[in-house]
């Protein structure tokens, strides 16, 4: 099987149905809303919708794992990640472990997706435009009812998909602060990261 099998309707169909016995139906209907929102944001931003549409389908595959679960599931795939997540964050594993799980799987399924997979619950320096656009599909996707995202949502295809990232990622940072709880160990960097390409970015606009 070709990457170009894996982009097919039959690929995406089938992996369908097999989300639909993986995850409870509240869980399947977010990923579905997730792979439309993906491709609606792809052919805004000048990506490969089908690439969209199936990453954002198959972002939460493993996520109806318990936490003891995940975490044998992520040393069992041998997934590299930080000791601290593994032990004490691990509701972010279910992306390193989905994309390798399904690169073992389905081997034909293009490597930026699987990279997508993988970054869309801790994001990375280095974000590629399909990873911007499935981090954001996941945050704003219609079915998700958290406040704030209405901003987000309106600014979807009117700003350059970077700055539509990082307004995602703070949203949620700020949300994670406010309610006290963890952050993964790359957050500080990823933030700075994108801070300093946005304002370098402004900075050559204005020398223009």
């Amino acid at each position: 099987m070709t990457q170009t099998d894996a982009l097919s309707e039959e690929f995406f169909a089938a992996r369908e149905r097999d989300l639909a016995e993986r995850l409870k139906p509240r869980r399947f209907d977010h990923v579905l809303s997730v792979s439309d929102t993906a491709a609606a944001l792809a052919e805004a931003y000048g990506a490969d919708v089908r690439k969209a549409r199936l990453a954002g389908l198959l972002h939460d595959w493993d996520k109806e794992h318990s936490d003891d679960e995940i975490r044998q599931r992520a040393r069992d795939l041998g997934v590299d990640v930080d000791p601290l997540v593994l032990e004490t964050m691990p509701r972010l594993l279910h992306g390193p472990t989905a994309a390798a799980a399904l690169g073992r799987e389905f081997p034909c399924i293009p490597a930026d997706v699987l990279q997508a997979i993988e970054r869309h619950t801790a994001a990375a320096t280095g974000m590629s435009d399909l990873d911007m656009i499935v981090y954001v599909a996941d945050a704003i996707e219609p079915k998700r009812a958290f406040g704030g995202l209405d901003e987000l949502r309106s600014a979807a295809g009117k700003v350059p998909l970077e700055e539509l990232f990082l307004m995602t990622f703070e949203h949620i940072l700020l949300t994670l602060v406010k309610r006290r709880k963890r952050l993964h160990p790359a957050t500080v960097e990823v933030w700075n990261h994108y801070v300093a390409r946005l304002r370098t970015a402004a900075g050559e606009k204005g020398a223009a």
